[in-house]
């Protein structure tokens, strides 16, 4: 039987040699309110610049999963996540969004990102 894990494993980036944007939508996040013990909902957003290696997607689900009966606030379990998948896959840039459902008639949004030293993000390209 399958279960939550807080082990993220990763694989080989396919394209090194190349700046590419990997987008991730998890709706289904939930940890429990410190305060409370209620639980609190979130839809992670979750973009990245690979370096040299990417997240495996069955190990993030079980990652997220593990949060589901641990409390925390919604800027630490935000920060956390970034951390330890920023620590995984070593990425050129990664940003995390937390979007968190209303608590308490108040919708919240952690926003936080990694930035490898010395990369910079190529210019958009405009095309006539």
């Amino acid at each position: 039987m399958t279960q939550p894990s807080r082990t993220l494993e990763t694989f080989v980036n396919p394209a090194p040699e190349r700046d590419y944007t990997i987008r991730m939508t998890i709706p289904e996040f939930t940890c429990l309110c410190p305060k409370t013990g209620q639980p609190d909902f979130a839809t992670l957003k979750l973009e990245y610049v690979p370096d040299q290696r990417c997240v495996e997607l069955k190990s993030l689900k079980l990652y997220i999963w593990s949060f589901r009966d641990r409390g925390a606030f919604h800027e630490a379990v935000t920060n956390e996540i970034l951390r330890d998948l920023a620590t995984a896959t070593e990425p050129r840039f990664m940003r995390l969004a937390a979007e968190f459902n209303v608590r308490g008639g108040i919708y919240t949004t952690v926003v936080a990102e990694h930035r490898k030293s010395g990369w910079l993000a190529p210019l958009p390209t405009t095309l006539p």
